[in-house]
């Protein structure tokens, strides 16, 4: 086949512990999953079904094991906020997963920030309109490795968090997300089929907030260490 210009090469992600890598296919991420989140962002958990949205998988920013990645600030924002995330990678499709067999379709977990240009996304929420141009920018999607869920486990509780600058700014446990990771791929199944190479940013804990060039964010997961990113 001939193509008019060189296809962009696949994104994948390196798969800790291994020479392999994991390629991504389409990133969906879940909004508003851990409740006391939901409560600062004015909305009531308690009355909400999942809602999904997306980024390009060339929004994806890799940060090596010991490496400072590296987050460039984007244009037309003044107020871009860290929301510090659990990622889970689908090794196995389906279309309506039931959750008591969703686990046996990820492939691994990983580190992930949900970068949110939130002025956009402020004005886009006041008009209706989607949400694309706050979620889905360049470099919006820093990720660590995939750690393989038959070395580290499927993950149901331990402690999220992030630092900016060394100072605690985000903080909670896997197990408050309102929709767990089986329920999660449940639903989104339900939605989407689901294919190998998918990644699931899960949500984020409460604490969200603004960053400025200079500032350094390091996030964790218990079972999963941590990772560093500097915006630059």
């Amino acid at each position: 086949m001939a193509y008019v210009f060189d296809p962009a090469a696949p994104v994948a992600v390196p798969v800790a512990g291994s020479d392999a890598s994991f390629p991504v296919r389409r990133i969906y991420c879940v909004g508003r999953n851990y409740a006391a989140h939901a409560r600062e962002m004015g909305h009531d958990p308690d009355r909400e079904p999942p809602f999904f949205f997306g980024k390009p998988t060339d929004a994806i920013v890799y940060v090596a094991p010991g490496t400072e990645g590296r987050f460039p600030y984007p244009p037309a924002s003044e107020d871009v906020h860290f929301e510090m995330e659990l990622v889970a990678a689908i090794g196995r499709g389906g279309r309506d997963i039931a959750a008591a067999q969703a686990l046996d379709h990820v492939y691994g977990y990983a580190l992930g920030l949900d970068m949110t240009r939130r002025d956009l996304q402020a004005a886009a929420k006041k008009l209706g309109r989607p949400w694309e141009v706050a979620k889905g920018f360049d470099h919006s999607a820093p990720i660590g490795p995939i750690h393989p869920a038959e070395s580290v486990g499927h993950l149901a509780k331990g402690a999220i968090w992030l630092k900016v600058n060394g100072e605690e700014r985000q903080r909670s446990d896997i197990a408050d997300m309102i929709w767990s990771m089986p329920d999660t791929i449940a639903y989104l199944s339900g939605l989407f089929a689901l294919f190998p190479g998918d990644l699931i940013y899960t949500g984020t804990p409460e604490g969200v907030g603004r960053i400025v060039r200079g500032d350094v964010m390091t996030g964790g997961v218990d079972g999963l260490g941590e990772f560093t990113v500097k915006v630059a």
